[in-house]
């Protein structure tokens, strides 16, 4: 988890804060600074500046030059803004927390800007501090500044907040005249010197070639283990930001000097940092700096708010920007990674996550967009996994789509046989449960096609490949499905297999040593009708996302349209960075919200009709209003207006159709009578157009609604509404219950309402 999070940069600072040796969030900043709430503005340096109304006014600004507009105009004047809010705005005293005083006493030596910086950090922190200044005024350096750039009041007020905390100041005291420095370490605990750059004194500490005081560069401490030392001494010249974050930095070591810590641990997020921030600035209009036109009075505060309206707000986001299941849950990989972890870790109590967990399509599009290539389809579907095998993932989370794959492996839908007339099969067309279910006079049309181009036997196989089972984390009934299919592969004598779904060619292809896509073959054979389309309307090719790595596929597609004389175009997120039609991993069984948000994503991407070669993207689409045609409506001469209107058949009609398609075929192909209909299968029943249309919203099934009716009418068990002869009675076939209420007539049951929990009847009956 952790390899996996350390690859997700958006916790990155944006490179102006890495670069700030204080940190400063100017992506905040400039927030605040964009919609003309400078007092906030000014809070936001408040927290990371000691003396934020000086650097505001002086700061060497190492963040511009780091600046990503730089790429895109020029870098966004945040010296200029800082200086505008600090001259314009008032900084508000900020309330220091109540911290006990400790017995512990520091001197810092030097009244200017490091020093006083650490003792301000060192008198927050409770500590005794003492300043020693050999002038007759705080401020060092800061001294030598213009009054018009850095007013005398403005020192005083900030200087002003170290009395507050109890800071003894002492001027008119040069240490080496007064005390030496072992004689000042009789008094105090621990010392920071900050005696700036033109200092010579060296009190008796190691020294560099060059004469100064040997400052180490992480810790600041010299030779002397109780003292620390920064600022314009340890560099040789005066940068008011470096100098504030020496004093901060040296701060630290002393407080953890007399806390017996440990200097150097997890200091790596200190001063200057390296970022691995992604900022996408591709298609940005470059955009010039905002000019100032008073160079005395900077600023505007309009002019001020439009320079930080060119602040890039830098973030990554790459893949939440593209995923829909990312959008609705607000957040990025890392975060959903460590949700993931702790979800995992539950032992008692609610797994808030498993939804979520549930929620992602699995399609791989985040890793292909990221830069550091972090999908996080796989952690989510192994989450699932083990899920399921420690007994935590809830029984009705993917129990629809499992009976669906059951049925299509059931005696309903399966079947495996050899083309009539041949006793063994080169090829083995596999058309998969979607499309059969979707379309199957295409699947009849594709199989007749195959048998007269190619030579040697072509057999067929209905059932599910066992992606569902896959996706919902059902190892062991995914691999007992795939021996199934195997075992009659092998019986057919291992023919090369034909395969139509793309989802089933991404199940199949770690297994079969011979697979080819439909559209691959299609591509090297004559076309059907040899159908040439007289349209002049330009298609946009939507690819589905199981041929992500696939490229062979998708170039057989697009020759298959071009064959066909379809003129078409391609949409934004295209071949490996194709989108999900919300139907891989489940999703639309799982978070139908989400699946219909990635749907809605989709087909706005393009004003054109949209072409799919897979049965559930054109479907999902054309539910939702977008007219979408699929590969074989053109290939066997479809006209597009009306296969782009067709809407998709209900899950019922799914079940139905599939069933009928496998007796066609038997009768048809085979001269085969089907088995006739038994069981709960001959209860008739009648349902409203308005009622099935809940029914498909709450996925339930014409035969849950038959088994519920044949199980009470056959044991009595059913309520009885006097009033209106109406009856209820429920009935749970695998994870779920379903009730139904129904009235019998004549020759059929009149459905007037179903619904279905997860629920546990327990009958007490008594003898």
């Amino acid at each position: 988890m952790q390899e996996l999070e350390a690859k997700c940069t958006q916790e990155n600072p944006p490179a102006c804060s890495a670069a700030c040796p204080l940190h400063v969030d100017v992506r905040a900043f400039m927030a605040k600074a964009k919609t003309g709430d400078f007092q906030e503005a000014l809070a936001v340096l408040q927290k990371k500046e000691p003396f934020p109304g000086i650097i505001g006014r002086i700061c060497d600004h190492p963040c511009e030059a780091t600046c990503k507009r730089c790429e895109v105009g020029t870098a966004l004047a945040i010296a200029d803004l800082e200086r505008f809010c600090v001259q314009n705005f008032q900084v508000r005293p900020t309330k220091a927390k109540v911290i006990p005083k400790k017995s512990q006493k520091v001197a810092v030596v030097g009244g200017g800007l490091s020093g006083l910086t650490a003792a301000l950090d060192l008198a927050k922190k409770g500590y005794v501090v003492t300043v020693f200044e050999a002038g007759a005024k705080l401020g060092g350096q800061l001294l030598g500044f213009p009054a018009d750039v850095l007013p005398p009041e403005v020192l005083a007020a900030e200087f002003a907040s170290l009395t507050g905390l109890g800071v003894e100041i002492r001027l008119n005291a040069e240490v080496e005249n007064i005390l030496s420095l072992p004689e000042l370490l009789t008094q105090f605990d621990a010392i920071y010197l900050g005696t700036g750059a033109k200092s010579s004194a060296t009190f008796g500490l190691d020294v560099t070639p060059q004469g100064r005081v040997a400052i180490n560069p992480l810790t600041y401490i010299t030779s002397n283990s109780a003292v620390f030392a920064g600022g314009s001494m340890r560099t040789g010249e005066f940068s008011p930001i470096y100098s504030a974050s020496d004093g901060r930095r040296a701060a630290i070591s002393i407080d953890r000097y007399l806390q017996g810590s440990s200097l150097t641990a997890a200091r790596e997020s200190e001063g200057t940092i390296p970022t691995k921030l992604f900022v996408n600035v591709t298609g940005l209009e470059p955009l010039p700096r905002v000019a100032i036109r008073d160079s005395n009075q900077g600023y505007t505060p309009e002019a001020a708010s439009e320079e930080a309206a060119r602040c890039l707000d830098c973030q990554c986001l790459e893949c939440v920007k593209a995923c829909e299941f990312m959008k609705h849950y607000e957040g990025y990989p890392k975060k959903y990674l460590r949700q993931i972890y702790n979800n995992e870790s539950i032992v008692m109590g609610t797994r808030h996550a498993n939804k979520m967990i549930n929620s992602c399509s699995l399609c791989g599009l985040c890793g292909e967009i990221c830069p550091q290539e972090l999908n996080l389809g796989p952690t989510c579907q192994t989450t699932r996994q083990s899920m399921v095998e420690r007994g935590n993932m809830p029984p009705s989370a993917h129990d629809f789509a499992l009976r669906d794959m059951a049925f299509s492996n059931s005696e309903h839908f399966a079947l495996a046989r050899h083309q009539p007339g041949h006793a063994t099969s080169k090829y083995l067309f596999f058309p998969g449960c979607q499309l059969s279910a979707s379309s199957p006079e295409q699947v009849e049309k594709v199989y007749a096609y195959l048998r007269e181009n190619l030579a040697g036997g072509v057999g067929l196989m209905l059932r599910c490949c066992g992606a569902p089972a896959d996706w919902a984390g059902q190892q062991e009934l995914f691999q007992t499905n795939m021996a199934e299919i195997l075992t009659n592969w092998e019986a057919m004598d291992r023919p090369q297999v034909i395969v139509a779904c793309s989802s089933c060619y991404r199940s199949f292809k770690p297994q079969f040593p011979a697979i080819v896509s439909l559209w691959e073959l299609m591509d090297e054979l004559e076309l059907p009708l040899n159908v040439k389309n007289e349209t002049n309307a330009v298609l946009a090719v939507h690819d589905a996302c199981a041929t992500r790595h696939e490229p062979q596929i998708q170039a057989s597609v697009r020759n298959l349209l071009t064959k066909l004389g379809i003129h078409t175009t391609e949409l934004l997120f295209s071949g490996e960075l194709t989108k999900c039609c919300g139907y891989g991993g489940l999703q639309s069984f799982s978070n139908p919200e989400v699946a219909r948000e990635a749907v809605s994503e989709r087909i706005a991407e393009a004003p054109n009709d949209y072409v799919a070669y897979c049965a559930m993207c054109r479907d999902n689409f054309a539910n939702q209003g977008k007219r979408t045609v699929h590969l074989l409506d053109l290939v066997f001469g479809q006209d597009i207006a009306e296969s782009a209107l067709r809407q998709g058949p209900g899950y019922s009609q799914r079940h139905e159709q599939r069933a009928r398609l496998k007796n066609r075929f038997l009768q048809q192909v085979w001269g085969e009578q089907p088995a006739p209909l038994r069981g709960y299968q001959t209860i008739n029943v009648k349902i409203s157009v308005k009622l099935r249309q809940t029914l498909e919203e709450r996925r339930i099934l014409t035969e849950d609604i038959q088994q519920v009716i044949e199980h009470a009418e056959a044991t009595g068990r059913k309520f009885i509404n006097q009033e209106n002869g109406h009856s209820l009675a429920y009935f749970k076939p695998a994870s779920v219950t379903y009730w139904v209420e129904y009235r019998s007539e004549a020759d059929r049951f009149t459905i007037y309402n179903a619904y279905s929990h997860r629920m546990e009847i327990v009958e007490d009956v008594k003898p």
